[in-house]
């Protein structure tokens, strides 16, 4: 495949249907033992950067459970990764949404048809029914909410009432992009697996399995080198978009301290709505940015502008984070940032 069909076609695997962990060997050593030790904690909070693998491993895990229920068998005790066989009727049936001792808990489509910012209390509550209906004739049940972080607070406390009491040989797999603003009620109910940002070569390797690329790919490379260990940016970079976005960030910043708010404009537009991936890769081109002038300043300090570029570091943050935790609009944020940064470098 050409560098420019992968700009225009490339099709990704959900994690639901990839049966390939790239790195955490850790994190899943760590599921694979405590599974066949029989004694495994009822409720896993897996952590870490967005686009690591981090539902790639906890729909790894519900195919193990699901395919070996007994943690004791042979099968399990000499198993060395929780690795199963793409073509075994369970993984098939995972794959396509369609095995019946999984629920999955993430955002969904309102009756209009566009995709809501939270998961509810009403499609929270479905745990209930599921863990009480058949599971002790059925045997394990299985959880995976992607993510906790999009639990509305009623959502949030519907969810915490099953894991206070937890149905026999049930089993929730909690995805958090940031582990440290989960409700510590949440959290102290489960074991903490937090993944670190994957290899370059890591990255590489994912990658090239979710969009069935060659590992050699020039544009693969490429992608992988901006990454910072996460599969999901590079796959964006892989589309193209989110080397434009940073290219068009960089642009915008090195005419500062001077504006161009039809530019500016433009830039919030291909932010979207709610594009995390995008929202990141823009942060990510303002903290590389910041970080250069700020090691700059170091060698030749100038500490008026040092400390305003650090107090404006703090506050981008701080934006940043809000923007993504509230879903808010993009483009307010982008004509903040840019006046922020002006007045810092004049």
């Amino acid at each position: 495949m050409s560098a420019r069909q992968v700009e225009t076609q490339i099709s990704v695997r959900h994690p639901r249907e990839t049966t390939v962990l790239c790195g955490h060997q850790d994190a899943e050593a760590a599921l694979l033992n405590a599974y066949r030790s029989a004694r495994i904690p009822h409720a896993w909070l897996i952590g870490g950067a967005q686009g690591i693998g981090k539902a790639t491993l906890a729909y790894r895990m519900a195919r193990f459970v699901l395919t070996h229920r007994n943690p004791v068998g042979s099968d399990v005790q000499g198993a060395k990764t929780l690795h199963v066989d793409p073509t075994d009727s369970v993984a098939r049936r995972i794959a396509i949404g369609a095995h019946g001792g999984l629920l999955v808990l993430q955002r969904s489509a309102n009756d209009r048809g566009v995709m809501r910012t939270v998961i509810t209390v009403d499609e929270t509550r479905e745990t209930i029914a599921f863990f009480g209906s058949t599971a002790a004739a059925d045997g394990w049940r299985v959880c995976i909410v992607d993510t906790v972080d999009e639990l509305n607070p009623n959502a949030a406390n519907a969810l915490l009432k099953t894991l206070e009491e937890p149905p026999r040989q049930s089993l929730f797999l909690l995805v958090s992009h940031a582990p440290g603003r989960v409700l510590p009620t949440i959290l102290s109910r489960c074991r903490r697996l937090i993944l670190r940002p994957l290899s370059r070569g890591d990255v590489i390797e994912a990658a090239s399995n979710a969009a069935d690329l060659a590992s050699d790919d020039p544009l693969l490379s490429q992608a992988a080198d901006a990454a910072e260990g996460s599969v999901a940016r590079a796959l964006t970079f892989l589309g193209g978009e989110g080397v434009k976005l940073q290219k068009r960030t960089e642009a915008l910043l090195a005419t500062l301290p001077l504006i161009d708010a039809r530019e500016l404009h433009a830039l919030g537009d291909a932010l979207g709505s709610s594009d995390k991936i995008a929202l990141a890769t823009f942060i990510d081109s303002i903290d590389r940015w910041l970080s250069a002038r700020l090691r700059a300043d170091d060698a030749n300090p100038n500490l008026p502008r040092l400390a305003r570029l650090a107090e404006v570091w703090e506050k981008i943050s701080r934006a940043a984070r809000d923007t993504a935790e509230y879903n808010l609009e993009r483009k307010p944020l982008v004509f903040s940032v840019f006046g922020m940064l002006a007045e810092a470098m004049r």
